[in-house]
């Protein structure tokens, strides 16, 4: 089995697809971020809320069978 010997990018050659590739990228605008950055801010403060519920009825739970014994 011959391995194929693989050509070595020069820098230029490797800058120059850095920079054509990145031509291809779609940037979100002002807007879609902002939009994005909003709705991350309050889905943390559900999850946030819900997980904070979730944990006090744990220690309720917890505290009432410590309770018992």
């Amino acid at each position: 089995m011959a391995e194929e010997k693989k050509r070595k990018t020069s820098v230029a050659e490797f800058v120059n697809q850095v920079r054509t590739e990145t031509s291809k990228v779609v940037w979100p605008t002002r807007e879609e971020t902002i939009r994005t950055a909003i709705f991350v801010f309050i889905f943390m403060v559900i999850l946030s809320l819900f997980f904070f519920g979730i944990d006090s009825l744990f220690n309720f739970v917890v505290n009432f069978l410590l309770t018992l014994a």
